[in-house]
């Protein structure tokens, strides 16, 4: 007995739910998703195959370059409560607008001094060249020390944890402005911190 041919019908998929869930993702993404912010000091961090991404929270970078240092401190909170306590030891008073400000820029690395002017500029004349010259770390006047006690004193204020430090040095930065940071760290028993490395492609 001859089979029975069943007749072939095409196959129509129905993509409009499919088309929906990634508008959905994407809009997802792009809301969430946080901007990279520019970096007044560019520098070619060294690389390496060690595979550990810097934290996000209660974390501090020092940015080392060109014989400057650039300070971060994460968190808006952080970065006003760090700026009043800056204020306190270097007798200044910043308004709640010049804070509201401050707790918004990422890297920064100028002397208390001008403080006032840099937070009055828009971001783009923040990153115009000469207007950062980096933080003061000589003996006479040790401004990273004290913003990395201010910085450390804010993050166990706020979240109650304490902070931990990132040094983003240039590769080819000299030794002696590398072994200032770091006598600066060990002179606040901060012992462990973290080198930002570039990720350095695995050899099969």
């Amino acid at each position: 007995m001859p089979r029975i041919k069943v007749k072939r019908t095409s196959t129509v998929t129905d993509m409009t739910a499919m088309c929906d869930v990634a508008a959905l993702l994407l809009t997802f993404f792009i809301l969430t998703a946080t901007a990279r912010q520019p970096e007044p000091l560019a520098v070619q961090t060294p690389s390496s195959t060690y595979e550990f991404k810097v934290p996000a929270e209660n974390n501090a970078i020092l940015t080392i370059g060109q014989g400057e240092v650039f300070f971060e401190v994460a968190g808006n909170k952080i970065r006003e409560s760090t700026l009043e306590k800056m204020g306190k030891i270097y007798n200044m008073t910043f308004t709640a607008d010049e804070k509201q400000r401050f707790s918004v820029i990422s890297t920064f690395g100028v002397p208390m001094s001008n403080m006032k002017q840099f937070i009055a500029l828009n971001g783009g004349d923040r990153l115009k060249k000469g207007v950062q010259t980096g933080i003061p770390l000589d003996s006479t006047d040790n401004q990273l020390k004290n913003w990395l006690l201010s910085a450390r004193q804010a993050t166990k204020d706020i979240n109650g944890q304490e902070m931990r430090v990132s040094i983003k040095g240039d590769s080819q930065e000299g030794y002696p402005i590398i072994k200032k940071v770091i006598d600066i760290l060990q002179d606040q028993n901060v012992n462990k911190f973290l080198l930002v490395t570039n990720a350095e492609a695995k050899k099969k």
